[in-house]
């Protein structure tokens, strides 16, 4: 119950992130917020794959990426049960962040991102709130893994 409830939370928290920007576009604001040198909000819907890789029209193949998709997070919830606390707190934000995308590509066949990180004109892809959730699932799960290698060998 507590992994459903962290991934819930970090849904709604990437949605309420998502349709705020989507509101401020349809009531007219321009979505380009200069927050730091190296930051700005700019509106972009990314009809690819994470990070804007593989841009591609919603033809059968953004289908079958969404199906794929799909296919992950299924799994995912079925291991979610079979983890340890640590490895399953880390599926949960990544599922939570997940969800979050995976609604959007169902809603509006785009992924709405907003966050630009930049140095000068060298620009980062432009992400959202469930990129950071999956980002940080993943490292997570990563760094418990090195961590349990180096456990083991000494």
């Amino acid at each position: 119950m507590q992994k459903a409830i962290i991934i819930f939370i970090l849904f709604c928290l990437d949605r309420i992130s998502k349709l705020y920007f989507i509101g401020l576009v349809e009531s007219g604001v321009e979505v380009n917020f200069y927050i730091f040198p190296f930051l700005n909000f700019i509106l972009v819907w990314n009809f690819g794959i994470g990070f804007g890789l593989a841009t591609m029209e919603v033809n059968i193949f953004y289908h079958i990426i969404t199906l794929i998709i799909i296919g992950v997070n299924l799994f995912l919830i079925y291991i979610l049960r079979k983890l340890n606390k640590v490895q399953s707190l880390l599926i949960a934000v990544i599922l939570g962040g997940s969800l979050g995308n995976l609604f959007d590509r169902l809603y509006y066949f785009a992924v709405p991102d907003f966050i630009d990180f930049h140095i000068g004109n060298l620009h980062w892809f432009v992400f959202n709130v469930a990129d950071i959730f999956i980002t940080i699932g993943i490292l997570g799960l990563i760094l418990f893994e090195i961590y349990n290698i180096k456990k083991k060998i000494n």
